[in-house]
């Protein structure tokens, strides 16, 4: 029983992706894409026509280390969005596909989403 109800998470978490790829390489858009653990929370955002990641932020970023009183909560990720805005702007990357790799819309990736859009990036 368990073993099925997996299945269908990764299936549709797949799915996900594959539809955000396409839409991603359909409009030229990079896709920032979302990581999401226990204790820390992860971003970059990759072109998917080279395959190449062009910026990234986490909450182990250098530039994130001893101002964040926990690396696993909305303020983290918050910090994380502005972080990554900042360093996408500065590679001229201001449009992006959001990929919230399968999980909920809700929390620390919506914390992390809106940061972001407040730092300037579109999507």
């Amino acid at each position: 029983m368990q073993g099925t109800v997996l299945e269908r998470y990764e299936f549709r978490k797949q799915r996900t992706r594959d539809k955000i790829r396409s839409v991603s390489i359909q409009t030229t858009r990079p896709r920032l894409s979302v990581c999401r653990s226990l204790q820390h929370i992860y971003a970059q955002v990759i072109d998917d026509i080279n395959g190449k990641t062009l910026a990234a932020a986490s909450s182990l970023s250098p530039e994130l280390k001893g101002k964040l009183e926990s690396t696993r909560d909305r303020a983290a990720a918050e910090a994380v969005g502005q972080l990554m805005a900042q360093k996408a702007l500065a590679k001229g990357i201001k449009e992006v596909v959001f990929d919230r790799g399968g999980h909920v819309y809700h929390g620390r990736i919506q914390a992390l989403a809106d940061a972001a859009r407040k730092g300037g990036l579109q999507f």
